[in-house]
């Protein structure tokens, strides 16, 4: 067992740990009240931090310590509902409630029934005068205008054996400040930015292979037109001279762009490298922040009259480190939520089919880039005809539009401040503070909270967070000619809406989205810039959502998914408008990454005042140029497709071949201004092809580009050398990758 496993420590010594974290959270928010003593925030945080340890005092079997955070809770309650003005009398009473409850924490084991012996009386004056207090009856003088902190007022009681081993190994493991550690996952976030810059690079020099080609094509195009003329020997020897020199120098281009390519990817992977051991500084299994929950489970059960068992699954699922501290109080409401509310008696569950023993299971997992926690129970599940009766009992909305909610909008609510489904408060709960807490958690980190039921069978809440804070997964988009990232976790949807589909509904434009409608929102309004036309073509729209609204943002045009080290701000600039952070791009360029919420407030904002403007469409024109021809040849008839509908997506004009030969046949039939090849295909593969069309007098100066699954450096470089002018592997493939290679080699569509 290693020194640091919380596991050796008695509950007693965890309860001495929480009631040291939530009593300064308690005292500095009374401070803050004896400032503003309606300050909502601090209240709120005060409840909590209360409620908090009344559950932990609870759990332990502390009963002094659950009278007296109960009856705190209580007066911060009534202070949260006006029946009370918290004044200087009756912070000192909640400050000497702070007090007494590190006192009842510090008690060594043996001697806590003793101690709440001999100090019944001042517990019970205590709490005589908070019933006073919430009775209005409290009167001036009670207790005196100072508290000395129990420090001072009690004999000096020795650190306890946890806090001590807790420093000890902090010394002995942690060599390196959290700070430092952040500035050296930064400086590798760094590294591996700059170490992309090669990529854009060698990209450029590609745009410059072009430039080559399009001077040898001229000097074909002139000694063909010269055939029939009489020329000088000089000036023949001179033409000559000058297309071996064209030729000379794309060689020695080629040459260098393979070896230039060969460094990239070395320096890339020692960056990633370095950058993951780095991350992994930071990264912890995700039994660290779970090991208290099966005692607390079984104890709570066992409070319940209840036979539950706690399946842990996913210990060793690697978590970071800051998102692990967050996840412990809202973890602890939703396990606590479900052994209350949904888990039955064992008589009622064998009444109805099922094992006396319910089955609370906890897991957690890595999944399509992201970090999932779910808690799941096998209980009654959640009863969707009583939460929509709170929903209108509550007046949150109207009893009409409440029998129209769907199973999702109704299960949203058990997420709204003080929402509950119990008639009564216990020591348990009945606060409606837990789901808050987890919703707060999840937003603070960019994530997401879904919750699931099926009547009879269980309920199902699922975190989905990012598995580190330094890391976010975003969408780029083109905003007025600057590149802006939206985190995946805000998006509900992107798409191209077509313009017909736009329609005018009180003034304001709207398209139909999951047969609900969505009004659209010029992001250039929102971030500034002047108000962008809609494009010609169907506008790009991102479809962000909370609660209180969804809306279609419309971009100019989408960039692409990229993996952004998140650099925050400068404190000294205070909270931008509608921004979070932001991050660098590949070629060092800087990004802002958007604020979700914030956003949906500004565009509210606009709403309420009436300035928000219309998306203007633009007028149609008749593109006259002629498009570029690429010609794609694979036997996989899903590559085909996926590579014809991108580049027709950017405006090419796209064949499509089966194997070698049939691409061998389509180039000498037809004109086309690049191929895009696979290696392994029957009859001919895509070696063959490029070695013919390159020995071809009429061909060899056509653009090839080799897209294979085959990534190792023989393979490369053997396409390199039979003459493609690119080498894609199918592994690393992105949209924008092949997008913008084809771009680099014979321009965009109409140029």
């Amino acid at each position: 067992m290693s020194d640091d496993d919380l596991s050796q420590f008695s509950m007693l010594d965890l309860f001495r740990l929480e009631t040291e974290s939530q009593s300064e959270v308690m005292t500095a928010g009374l401070l803050a009240l004896e400032r503003e003593p309606t300050a909502a925030v601090q209240l709120e945080a005060c409840m909590r931090a209360a409620h908090s340890l009344k559950g932990a005092a609870q759990i332990v079997g502390l009963t002094v310590g659950v009278t007296v955070s109960h009856a705190m809770e209580d007066c911060f309650v009534a202070a949260q509902e006006g029946r009370v003005v918290l004044a200087q009398n009756q912070i000192n009473q909640l400050l000497h409630g702070v007090d007494l409850l590190g006192r009842i924490a510090r008690t060594p084991d043996a001697d806590v029934t003793q101690w709440t012996e001999e100090k019944k009386p001042e517990i019970d004056a205590f709490l005589s005068k908070l019933a006073r207090l919430l009775e209005a009856k409290d009167e001036p003088g009670d207790l005196p205008a100072t508290v000395l902190p129990a420090s001072i007022t009690e004999d000096p009681v020795e650190i306890s054996p946890l806090t001590s081993t807790a420093k000890e190994n902090a010394d002995r493991v942690l060599r390196v400040t959290a700070e430092n550690l952040n500035r050296l996952l930064g400086l590798a976030g760094e590294s591996l930015v700059e170490s992309r810059w090669l990529r854009p690079f060698s990209q450029s020099l590609l745009r410059l292979k072009r430039m080559q080609y399009e001077s040898i094509r001229t000097i074909e195009s002139l000694r063909v037109a010269l055939l029939e003329e009489k020329l000088s020997e000089q000036a023949q020897t001179a033409l000559n001279e000058a297309r071996r020199s064209a030729l000379e120098c794309k060689q020695f281009l080629s040459d260098r762009l393979i070896d230039l390519e060969m460094f990239d990817r070395r320096s890339g992977w020692l960056a990633r490298r370095l950058y993951d051991e780095a991350l992994a500084c930071r990264m912890r299994p995700f039994a660290d922040g779970v090991q208290r929950f099966p005692r607390m489970v079984r104890d709570l059960a066992s409070a319940l009259g209840k036979q539950v068992r706690l399946e842990i699954v996913g210990e060793s699922t690697q978590v970071d480190r800051d998102i692990l501290g967050k996840l412990d109080a809202p973890l602890g409401h939703l396990l606590r939520n479900a052994l209350d509310h949904g888990l039955e008696t064992p008589r009622d569950r064998v009444a109805n089919g099922k094992p006396a023993e319910g089955v609370l299971r906890l897991e957690a997992r890595h999944s399509a880039g992201v970090l999932q926690i779910i808690i799941a129970d096998d209980g009654c599940g959640i009863p969707l005809e009583k939460v929509r009766q709170a929903v209108i009992a509550r007046h949150l909305t109207s009893s009409e539009a409440a029998w129209n909610l769907s199973e999702a909008e109704l299960l949203e609510f058990l997420f709204l401040p003080g929402f509950t489904m119990k008639d009564t408060v216990t020591e348990i709960s009945g606060r409606g503070v837990g789901l808050d807490v987890v919703q707060d958690m999840v937003k603070q980190v960019r994530g997401t909270v879904r919750v699931y039921s099926e009547p009879g069978r269980g309920a199902r809440f699922q975190l989905q967070l990012p598995v580190t804070l330094s890391v976010v997964r975003a969408l780029l988009a083109d905003i007025g000619g600057q590149p802006y990232a939206f985190p995946l976790a805000c998006i509900a949807r992107t798409l191209k809406v077509p313009k017909k589909e736009i329609e005018m509904l009180e003034g304001r434009q709207y398209f139909n989205f999951g047969g609900n409608p969505v009004g659209l929102v010029t992001a250039s309004q929102l971030l500034g810039g002047e108000g962008s036309r809609l494009p010609d073509d169907d506008p790009a729209v991102i479809v962000l959502g909370n609660l209180n609204g969804t809306y279609g943002l419309v971009v100019d045009r989408f960039i692409g998914e990229r993996e952004l080290v998140v650099q925050p701000l400068d404190p000294q600039l205070g909270k931008i408008k509608d921004i979070s952070a932001g991050a660098l791009m590949e070629d060092g360029s800087p990004v802002l990454i958007i604020d979700a919420e914030d956003l949906i407030r500004s565009v509210e904002k606009l709403i309420v005042g009436g300035q928000l403007s219309k998306v203007c469409t633009g007028a149609a024109t008749a593109d006259t140029k002629p498009r570029k021809r690429v010609l794609v040849v694979d036997d996989s008839l899903t590559v085909r497709e996926l590579e014809r509908k991108l580049l027709g997506s950017r405006g090419y004009e796209v064949e499509v071949a089966v194997d070698g030969m049939d691409g061998w046949n389509a180039v000498r039939t037809g004109h086309f201004d690049l191929v895009v090849t696979d290696i392994d295909m029957p009859r001919m593969d895509g070696i063959e092809l490029v070695t013919l069309i390159k020995k071809d007098p009429n061909l060899k100066t056509l653009p090839m580009m080799v897209v294979s699954y085959k990534d190792r450096e023989e393979d490369r470089r053997r396409g390199l050398e039979a003459g493609a002018d690119y080498y894609l592997t199918k592994g690393s493939f992105h949209d924008e990758t092949l997008l913008q290679a084809v771009v680099d080699l014979i321009g965009e569509a109409n140029e």
